[in-house]
């Protein structure tokens, strides 16, 4: 029997609560703008609402439909930490520096749950928590170790689980105990995206969708960007493209584009549940993530009738059909009660990893970004185009937070290409099956 159902669509699930609007014809601005935001999805459209919001003149411009991209294509978990703890040399961050990190994620926490009530955007929030589901035994003791400094400066409320809690409230004994974060919960992330462009449009920011932007040049007073609708100038530009920067255009923002490595990361929505099952399958209804390299996640739909299930399903180009079968093997190794439910839905989507597996934001001088959200956008990307509009209406070049420390580092032999994304992906694969297996 087919794993797939007959109307399997390739087009994401949450699509039914808020689909990204079709490119109009409307014309670019005849005179100059105040400010230019290239790319509409979270960050770029709570930019552009703080901004708007202040009284300033915005222009947003996407390439595509509006919110096309990864904000209305994820796994919609939402939470107030980061992974800070290490960098890609294994050197620890420092003491003060990770506190501020973390601090400054629970303020992107709280500022999301501001938004939904502010702006009264409806999208199926539910503050359940999130397991992270112990890949090895040996996992535990790197989380006891993390958990003082979650809590303090996070407010995570994380506690550890035994392997017996976890597999009460997933439903699957896959797992060798985990960690429950209590500050945090999934949303239908279309619908959240929807919500969060309604409250910038009713602002005043304009945003025009199908109008890829080719360059960007300084030019006296400003900024001229030349778009495949004609050319337009601002007194400012803010780059918020995250992993499609230079998807349009190679050299757009190439310094940006050097310290990105885009990632294509994978989901899948199953037919509804049968009565029986929906009861004991996450019968907590929390976010899951896990402690592996390579990561699945999964929740239940709003309406706890679905499992979404995602993760990197592939690091080689695949088709919808080749990578939603992996991902429903991997659903099947961890609920193998669900053996027969088919997939109606299966999609992908890229995520913006950093070498220092941080995100940035920055700039000045009227050039501004904000990138590399590390696969956790829907709060994250949010607080940080937030954050870069305070810093512009600030004008200060003090930094508006712990993450406002310039470009993305470089590395010498990468130019913005993920060439190596197949071979570093698979070896992770690889220590993730080895670990396992010793286990």
């Amino acid at each position: 029997m087919s794993i797939f159902s007959e109307n399997f669509s390739t087009e994401p699930w949450w699509w039914q609560g808020f689909r990204p609007p079709a490119p109009g014809e409307d014309p670019l601005p005849a005179g100059a703008v105040g400010t230019l935001v290239i790319g509409a999805g979270y960050a770029g459209t709570a930019c552009a609402l703080r901004l708007a919001e202040a009284g300033e003149e915005v222009l947003v411009l996407e390439a595509g439909a509006l919110g096309q991209g990864a904000s209305t294509r994820s796994g919609g978990q939402v939470s107030g930490g980061v992974n800070v703890g290490k960098g890609p040399d294994r050197k620890p961050v420092p003491a003060h520096r990770k506190a501020a990190l973390l601090r400054d994620a629970a303020a992107g926490f709280t500022l999301f749950e501001t938004l939904l009530e502010r702006h009264q955007i409806r999208c199926g929030y539910h503050r359940g928590g999130r397991i992270n589901g112990f890949w090895t035994p040996q996992h535990a003791e790197a989380w006891r170790q993390r958990l003082p400094e979650l809590n303090e400066h996070a407010r995570s409320e994380a506690v550890l689980l035994g392997r017996e809690e976890v597999a009460a409230a997933l439903g699957s004994d896959f797992y060798h105990g985990g960690v429950h974060i209590g500050r945090a919960g999934h949303v239908q992330p279309a619908e959240f995206y929807g919500g969060l462009l309604a409250a910038a449009r009713r602002a005043g920011a304009r945003f025009l969708g199908g109008v890829p932007v080719r360059r960007v040049a300084r030019i006296p007073g400003g900024f001229r960007a030349e778009t495949a609708r004609g050319t337009l100038t601002a007194g400012r530009v803010v780059f918020a493209t995250n992993a499609y920067t230079g998807a349009v255009a190679r050299g757009l923002a190439p310094d940006l584009r050097r310290g990105l490595v885009p990632v294509t990361t994978h989901m899948i929505a199953t037919e509804e549940l049968p009565e029986g099952l929906a009861r004991r399958v996450l019968p907590a209804n929390p976010g899951v993530s896990e402690t592996r390299r390579v990561i699945s996640h999964y929740r239940l739909s709003p309406d706890g009738r679905r499992l979404l299930f995602g993760g990197r399903a592939s690091f080689f180009p695949l088709d919808e059909r080749r990578t939603s079968a992996l991902l429903h093997r991997a659903l099947l190794a961890r609920f193998p009660q669900l053996r027969g439910l088919r997939v109606t839905h299966g999609w992908g989507g890229r995520v913006a990893m950093t070498i220092d597996r941080l995100p940035h934001l920055g700039g000045g001088e009227g050039r501004y970004f904000v990138a590399g959200c590390q696969g956790s956008g829907v709060t994250m990307m949010t607080y940080l185009g937030h954050s870069l509009a305070e810093k512009i209406l600030s004008g200060a070049s003090d930094p508006v937070n712990a993450y406002d420390d310039g470009l993305p580092p470089h590395h010498p032999l990468y130019d913005g290409t993920p060439w190596f994304m197949p071979v570093l992906g698979s070896w992770y694969q690889l220590l993730d099956a080895r670990e396992r297996r010793a286990a």
